[in-house]
């Protein structure tokens, strides 16, 4: 790829500006098209650089809070203007690493992430006090009020929509924020953040950091950050809870890993199921609320699979196609990393489960990260590829024979983001949206996310809510006020 269309920016923006790390530590970027060693000179952020950023944002919370609903709305609704303004260029950034493909990077994440800074500046300090009793002497009601100094951490996978997701609603709260890139992906949001100025956003507001796991937990653990929001594995979502608690108990929010079911029922379009169901191999498999489980009634399983193959076998012609071009709608796995950890999740699978199709690593010309689309049916009870976040493209498809039956498996996992059930039948939907264990459930549909629509998951897939008002209200903090006459 073309690493010179656009320049890198490899510095951390503290305070308004790019500055110089305070560590001399440099990290290189690997691109997952082709190999290529983007950069080697991307500087990496240390606890002093957190220290750094946090006295920065004291000072951008005066500056933020002291301004206008109408001035902080201005300042939103510009910004979302400027990364639509700079739409290739943020594509560009994440591609030439990530290798993601123009029609999920450009028409859905960057179209979502300028979306919801629009609605989020259409909620600046939108908080509807209740009254809770109003007599001729007393008067009790609740305040919401900004958490003030937060800060957040957002993933490789969609770096730039987690991004708008977290800093458009804490902003739209009255609070100021510290984002954390990941280190595997960080340009966009890097670049992103260099457009605040253009957009009047007082510098401090939004800081970002590069670096790993120091750079984490120390923001994690600062006594001055109030709130933290984290998007990322169960794993680490537990580290950031526990060093949160460990200093001064401050606020958290995850939204963590998945592994979504997808029921298909006899009487269910089989086409439409079919379709929706190759949302495994989106993004390469790398969306944390992707249906990766599929159950499939037995009397329709065979045409199903015969339908599914069938879309598989098209979308693997598409693989290696320039992720710049318009029609691209493939990837590879975006980090070499999560290749290998794909691997080793097929390998498994092939020792307990049957491969119906894919399994292959070196498509492609064995060049980047690529990994084939794979199918596999018939998986043991505890098979790895049945019960574990694969974060790859990879389906496991299980038969079922009753309601109950399939409503049990569907919900015998500790994750639980989202679901998806097919069906004509809508007292079986309202049934099966009551009952299933997960946070956003599709009937007849993927799973889409939309800004005004809460998102979170249930049991280990994460706490709190992003996007929505409830996602708004989840950087505020609750007061309640008591007044005698």
């Amino acid at each position: 790829m073309d690493l010179t269309r656009f320049p890198l920016p490899l510095k951390a923006f503290i305070g308004g500006k790019y500055v110089d790390s305070l560590g001399n530590e440099r990290k290189s970027l690997q691109s997952s098209v082709d190999d290529q060693i983007v950069t080697d000179q991307l500087q990496w952020s240390n606890a002093e650089d957190v220290d750094f950023a946090v006295a920065e944002s004291e000072k951008g919370l005066v500056a933020w809070q002291a301004m206008s609903r109408e001035a902080k709305r201005a300042a939103m609704l510009k910004f979302a203007d400027l990364l639509e303004e700079h739409r290739e260029q943020l594509h560009w950034l994440d591609a030439i690493v990530s290798g993601k493909d123009y029609f999920f990077g450009q028409s859905i994440e960057l179209s979502i992430g300028a979306e919801l800074w629009r609605y989020y500046a259409g909620r600046v300090d939108d908080f509807q006090s209740e009254v809770l009793l109003s007599t001729s002497s007393t008067l009790a009601y609740t305040l919401r009020q900004p958490y003030g100094i937060t800060a957040g951490i957002v993933p490789y996978n969609g770096p730039m929509q987690v991004f708008c997701m977290k800093a458009a609603a804490a902003l739209a709260a009255g609070n100021v924020i510290t984002i954390k890139t990941s280190e595997l992906n960080p340009l966009a949001p890097l670049f992103a953040a260099g457009l605040t100025a253009q957009a009047g956003i007082p510098a401090g507001v939004i800081n970002v950091l590069t670096g790993g796991p120091a750079a984490g937990s120390a923001l994690a653990a600062h006594p001055k950050i109030r709130k933290i929001s984290f998007t990322g594995s169960v794993a680490v979502g537990k580290l950031v809870q526990v060093a949160a608690a460990k200093s001064n108990l401050k606020s958290v929010t995850l939204e963590l890993g998945g592994k979504s079911p997808s029921i298909v029922f006899p009487d269910a379009d089989l086409d439409q199921a079919a379709q929706a169901s190759t949302a495994f191999f989106l993004m390469s498999g790398q969306g944390c609320a992707l249906a990766t489980r599929l159950y499939v009634h037995r009397d329709v399983a065979k045409p199903l699979l015969a339908k599914l193959k069938r879309l598989v076998e098209e979308h693997e012609k598409t693989l290696g196609s320039d992720p710049l071009s318009p029609s691209t709608m493939s990837c590879p796995l975006y980090n070499h990393q999560q290749k290998k950890t794909v691997m080793d999740f097929i390998k498994s699978g092939q020792a307990q489960a049957e491969l119906f199709h894919g399994g292959s690593g070196t498509i492609c010309g064995g060049k980047g990260a690529y990994v084939q689309p794979t199918i596999f049916v018939n998986p043991k009870p505890d098979a790895r590829v049945l019960k574990e976040e694969i974060f790859g493209p990879v389906l496991t498809v299980v038969e079922f024979d009753n309601e109950d039956e399939v409503l049990a498996m569907a919900n015998d996992s500790e994750l639980g983001l989202a679901a998806n059930v097919f069906t004509a039948s809508i007292p079986r939907a309202l049934r099966f949206a009551q009952e299933l264990q997960a946070g956003t459930i599709g009937v007849n549909m993927g799973m889409y996310m939309r800004p005004l629509a809460p998102f979170g998951g249930w049991k280990q897939s994460g706490q709190g809510l992003e996007n929505g008002r409830d996602g708004l209200l989840d950087w505020t903090l609750s007061k309640t006020v008591n007044i005698v006459g």
